[in-house]
């Protein structure tokens, strides 16, 4: 059996440590392993291939490879293998989404605890030496209690369910949105609305985390018009992908303050550019793209991806199998 390890990127962090490739020869000797820092130059290697990890792949490249049977992409985000010829196909598509589930639902508390007690504002004033007692209080959004506070969730896959608990525990109000509400409620959830009844869930959150994967459905879902059905006090969090959200209306609502703040760790164009007006905005906490950092990473990465190839190489079913009609 043969896996092609084909993984490029110019973040350090993204690209797999040696000690990758040789655990799994270690722990799979019968496996041929090839990898590729580059997705060029790899299309004769591809003809006999079987498994292929990577975070992307050319329609040309997957229709050279007649006998591969299932791609592996370590991100949780899979639009960018969304292409026809693959959709349509019979290879499986597996995504990390069980791998950043936890590691992103953290740095969404992390953004919520920073704008509940304004956190932003105090690092400014720490910055030019002002003890701001009274402008903590008088000249910006007052610090609050996260306790008793809404959020609404768009979006309840694997990362809006490890936001939910964790939320739920911190004795949170947690409603969501999905396409299905007639569905169980997962864990934490008190409250579940269609996805036709989007405007109503912001309506009645505090703080509304976008957790939602790229789709057709998904693009610019949250634009002027769901903005302005939000509160005035409250917070918009983005950790899914920057194409779900129409940042020219975000930053007409942020300007006009139709909402409160927003704390941004993905965007429509990365990096963002520097002439963004994001960057200046007094209530926008931005984080670059880094909700799923971790030390742990490729442990994690590696503990996923091991367990799924013994499941492969015994005939058993996947984990976290990607709907490929749906996109996730």
């Amino acid at each position: 059996m043969k896996l092609i390890v084909m993984i490029q990127h110019q973040f350090e962090l993204w690209e797999t440590p040696a000690w990758f490739d040789q655990r799994l020869r270690q722990d799979f000797p019968g496996l041929q392993i090839v990898r590729f820092s580059t997705r060029d130059g790899c299309e004769q290697e591809l003809d006999d291939a079987e498994i292929i990890f990577t975070w992307a792949l050319k329609p040309e490249q997957f229709a050279r490879a007649a006998r591969l049977q299932w791609i592996h992409c370590p991100a949780a985000a899979v639009h960018q293998l969304m292409f026809r010829e693959l959709v349509n196909s019979n290879a499986l598509l597996t995504n990390g989404r069980n791998v950043h589930g936890k590691v992103v639902a953290e740095h969404v508390l992390a953004l919520i605890f920073a704008l509940a007690k304004n956190l932003p504002y105090a690092m400014r004033l720490q910055a030019r030496r002002v003890w701001g007692l009274e402008l903590m209080w008088a000249e910006s959004a007052r610090p609050r209690e996260v306790s008793g506070a809404t959020v609404g969730l768009v979006g309840v896959g694997s990362i809006g369910r490890e936001a939910a608990k964790s939320a739920a525990a911190l004795g949170m109000n947690v409603i969501a949105t999905r396409q299905d509400p007639g569905e169980p409620a997962p864990e934490g959830v008190r409250k579940v609305f269609g996805t036709n009844e989007l405007s109503k869930m912001l309506g009645e959150s505090d703080y509304v985390v976008l957790a939602v994967p790229v789709t057709a459905s998904t693009k610019k879902m949250i634009d002027a018009k769901q903005l302005a059905a939000m509160r005035p006090n409250a917070c918009l969090i983005n950790i899914g992908r920057g194409a779900v959200l129409d940042e020219a209306a975000l930053v007409d609502a942020l300007r006009t303050k139709t909402i409160a703040a927003a704390a941004l760790d993905v965007f429509e164009k990365e990096p963002l550019p520097q002439d963004s007006p994001l960057w200046k905005m007094e209530n926008v906490l931005i984080t670059p793209h880094t909700a799923g950092l971790t030390d742990k990473l490729w442990e994690r990465q590696y503990a996923f991806f091991s367990e799924n190839l013994r499941r492969f190489m015994n005939g058993q079913p996947l984990l976290a199998v990607v709907d490929k009609q749906k996109g996730y």
